[in-house]
Parts: structure tokens; C-alpha cells; sequence
């Protein structure tokens, strides 16, 4: 996470990226293994699936684990940080749904 002129474009900066914000919701119904991850999120790939899950972990929105099994077993969860933003994000979500109804018009 880099710090920006506002820290508007901070939180933005940070959660940009593709559906790193769906990925933030669907980790608060609980902990997730990455092959839920995929298939909750069909439109995107498995390479971009990674490079999102590793940058919401740098910056400290997401906590992965990885069980000592074979095949080893990988679940994501929210960190303190990645809960504290869902008031945020739940009005992002209700913001949509408003540009949604413009757009539709």
C-alpha cells in the first residue's frame, strides 16, 4: 500500500484491480479456500485470481494459510484491516446499484 496526495486515491489505489473488491465481500461470509475463490469468481482467471489475492495480502487487507496436507489446502481470510473497510465498500456497492439504475434508463 502506497500513500497518495488524498486518501481517497489511497483507498482506491489499493483496491482497484479486477474484482478485488468481490473478493473483499465474499471473504466476510468467511473464510474461503482459493478453489471457492475460482469458483465464486468464474470471469476471472486463475493467473489474475493470483495476483490479486497476493497483492490484497501485501497490503495487509488478507491473511492466507497454507495446511501442511497433500495436496496442501489454502484459505484466505479478512485481516482486521480488510473488515474495517466494509462500511466503505458496502457503500460502493450501494453507489453502483444507483449508476446501475442511471445507466439502465
Amino acid at each position: 500500500m502506497k500513500k497518495s496526495y488524498c486518501p481517497i486515491d489511497t483507498f482506491i489505489n489499493t483496491i482497484k484491480g479486477k474484482r478485488k473488491g468481490t473478493i473483499i465481500l465474499h471473504l466476510y461470509q468467511g473464510d474461503k479456500r482459493y478453489s471457492e475463490l475460482v469458483r465464486l469468481l468464474p470471469d476471472i482467471s486463475e493467473r489474475m485470481m493470483t495476483k490479486q489475492l497476493k497483492e490484497l495480502k501485501d497490503d495487509g487487507l488478507i491473511e492466507r494459510t497454507v495446511f501442511p496436507e497433500v495436496p496442501p489446502r489454502v484459505e484466505y481470510r479478512l485481516t482486521d484491516l480488510g473488515r474495517d473497510i466494509r462500511p466503505v465498500l458496502k457503500g460502493m456497492y450501494k453507489g453502483g446499484l444507483l449508476f446501475e439504475e442511471s445507466i439502465d434508463n
